[in-house]
């Protein structure tokens, strides 16, 4: 039996190095990213509070409420990316990853409870309707737009929104925020041009139920990772058949792919060769293929050959262990 153990490929390890520095720009980019958008967000809150309270708007104070938990989700991503860089330790084998991915899962939370709140709060105005003073509120709430606007714009350029869920739940905070300050406009228009006041009310329901969307999505992908679900990006059905493709390979099984954190997805199988077949000639062929296929780059995988005594199988099988690094 083949005895080859923890092999290392002397190109993988090249990658591991350029894998490794690519994630550490990316991470540098969203803690800058995170940090403009939450200072520009933290002075537009004030503004609408403000504005707000003068006006007696609903709509522009569910917003600066909006905002204020922004603050608190911006920070928190903050945070998470600061824990995320930290190195694995003896009882962290794999760092503290996942900080990123409870971090989504809570600003996930926070968006639904806002927009569960702002429609309590819309209850009542639909029976009374208050009077609003619309011009101030509307220039206030263009001040707010143009201030999301510009947080998003440097967390979608300077950040990894598309790859980072972490980031992309803060994106999703503030881009609810530039919602909230559009309705915000628009009820003004309404109630400054026609006299509608309960334009408010509805447009903050509108806008609630455009968040409780987005939310929701957020919160469904977090748990699913929280769950080890397999990463949506791989098909195990597909990555059966190639492997089971190579010369040699008898058979692919006990298959289990997990996502750590955004961008780190794991993969690990057994794999029953012919006999005669060294476990470095699989190993060879498949971890390029799962990384250029799949985009694999962490798989563990355990060869063993035909008719070997399954209770012998950890001292003969052929283990194999290939990261690229993160």
């Amino acid at each position: 039996m083949n005895m080859d153990t923890h092999t290392h490929g002397h190109e993988g390890c090249n990658h591991s190095h350029s894998h490794g520095h690519t994630h550490g720009m990316r991470r540098e980019g969203n803690k800058k990213s995170l940090s403009i958008a939450l200072i520009i967000t933290f002075g537009i809150m004030i503004a609408e509070a403000v504005g707000g309270w003068l006006t007696n708007s609903l709509a522009l104070l569910s917003d600066s409420g909006h905002m204020l938990s922004d603050v608190g989700s911006l920070a928190l991503s903050l945070v998470a990316v600061w824990f995320a860089a930290k190195p694995a330790s003896r009882n962290k084998s794999y760092g503290y990853h996942r900080f990123e991915i409870l971090t989504a899962l809570f600003n996930g939370l926070t968006l639904f409870a806002i927009a569960g709140a702002i429609i309590w709060a819309a209850y009542d105005r639909f029976i009374a309707p208050p009077e609003v003073d619309s011009v101030p509120m509307m220039i206030i709430a263009f001040v707010g737009l143009a201030a999301n606007l510009a947080s998003a714009w440097v967390l979608l350029r300077q950040g990894d929104v598309g790859g980072n869920i972490n980031l992309r739940s803060a994106y999703l905070h503030v881009l609810s925020d530039a919602l909230g300050s559009v309705g915000a406009i628009l009820a003004g228009f309404f109630m400054y041009q026609f006299g509608w006041y309960i334009a408010d009310p509805i447009i903050s329901v509108i806008v609630s139920a455009m968040i409780f969307k987005g939310a929701w999505s957020l919160i469904r992908q977090s748990v699913h990772i929280l769950m080890e679900g397999a990463p949506a990006k791989v098909d195990l059905e597909e990555i059966t058949a190639a492997l089971s493709a190579i010369d040699g390979v008898v058979n692919v099984h006990d298959m289990h792919a997990w996502t750590v954190t955004s961008g780190y997805d794991v993969f690990s199988c057994h794999v029953l060769v012919r006999q005669g077949i060294r476990s470095s000639q699989i190993l060879s062929q498949a971890i390029p293929l799962l990384e250029k296929q799949f985009g694999i780059r962490h798989a563990t995988i355990q060869v063993v050959e035909e008719d070997v005594d399954m209770g012998t199988w950890g001292c003969q099988g052929g283990i194999c262990t290939f990261s690229a690094g993160y």
